[in-house]
């Protein structure tokens, strides 16, 4: 399925069911009074976060989604049956705004918990309901009430505790598919991941902690060049972050310079990102010798305050060491920021 983390979709709760006027004609009842039940309550739309999915295409022909509305009331203080509520699934870590307003509707980050985005049309009320001593023959009734649409923008931000950073060829997808269960798309050419790509790195008895693959960045990727910018976004909930700098590049720019060029878009994106925590990896350390590998983690340590590790994620060196340092940190952090609040749509 095709990756979509934008999309924009109306919703539209079910109107309520009207109210009816009748009155009791039964033999021998000459005198009936006023029986009209009420209508039936509109169904609400609602949205509610699942594991299962990773992203929004599944709203690729679907642009107006309808809850059912409430039937009419009925003769002998029947009430109409209420519309069956809407209950639309989207991923975790889905952003749901108003897109006539901008406001923020409901942040999902929680799994499995139904938030009601537009209620349903309240209930008309019958004849009956307006019988009284002094009118024992009312005959008004009400309509249902109006369903209520809005026009909604939906953002997705995965959820990830560790986000994965760096140029294209930096071997971003090599790491991924060697820790976790997850099978990027890995080649010796740029941009061979096109999209956020979530694994799972097990740690066994003591737990585990998700790791995503954000497409390779390039220098303007903030101002929307390449194809990073379409997916900084992602990198925003994050708990840690963790650049993979190759030893050798075909610009013939330093490690150095291309970590201070990540640190710039995403600090140009977000200037948040700049104070996530993060770790440093030089990768395909076994294209190198000694002396190489000790003088590019030097001169990177020398502009950060990070941990620099050495890896090569193809002969498995220095990875054991570097995974248990990213447990390590992850256990001192707080848990992921959502990044916005949800405003209040019922005031």
């Amino acid at each position: 399925m095709r990756f979509l983390d934008e999309v924009e979709i109306t919703v539209r709760s079910g109107k309520g069911g009207a109210g009816c006027s009748s009155f009791r004609r039964e033999k021998f009842v000459p005198d009936g009074g006023p029986d009209g039940g009420d209508g039936g309550r509109g169904g609400s739309v609602f949205m509610v976060a699942v594991e299962g999915r990773n992203t929004l295409a599944h709203f690729r022909g679907r642009r107006i989604l309808t809850a059912k509305p409430g039937r009419p009331g009925a003769p002998r203080q029947k009430t109409g049956r209420s519309g069956e509520d809407l209950f639309v699934e989207v991923p975790v870590g889905t952003i749901v705004r108003n897109r006539s307003t901008g406001a923020i509707v409901a942040d999902l980050t929680d799994p499995d918990v139904p938030v009601r985005i537009v209620e349903g049309g309240l209930p008309g009320k019958g004849n009956m309901a307006f019988a009284s001593s002094a009118n024992r023959a009312p005959r008004k009734t009400t309509p249902g009430g109006p369903s209520v649409e809005m026009l909604l923008h939906l953002e997705l931000k995965l959820l990830a505790d560790v986000g994965v950073v760096g140029f294209p060829n930096a071997g971003k997808s090599t790491l991924v598919s060697r820790i976790s269960e997850a099978r990027p798309r890995v080649a010796d050419y740029p941009f061979t991941t096109l999209v956020p790509q979530l694994g799972v790195v097990d740690r066994g008895i003591e737990g585990s902690w998700v790791i995503a693959d954000v497409p390779g960045l390039i220098e303007g990727a903030a101002e929307g060049r390449g194809l990073g910018h379409q997916f900084l976004r992602h990198v925003q909930r994050t708990r840690l972050l963790v650049h993979l700098i190759s030893p050798l590049h075909e610009t013939g720019e330093s490690p150095v310079e291309r970590y201070q060029a990540i640190r710039r878009e995403l600090e140009q994106y977000d200037p948040a990102l700049a104070e996530r925590p993060e770790i440093i990896a030089l990768t395909k350390i076994d294209a190198l010798d000694e002396a190489t590998i000790n003088e590019q983690r030097e001169a990177l340590s020398a502009h950060t305050d990070a941990t620099v590790w050495a890896i090569s994620s193809v002969s498995g060196s220095g990875l054991a060491r570097f995974l248990d340092e990213v447990w390590v940190q992850l256990q001192a952090l707080d848990p992921a920021p959502t990044g916005e609040t949800p405003d209040d749509i019922w005031d």
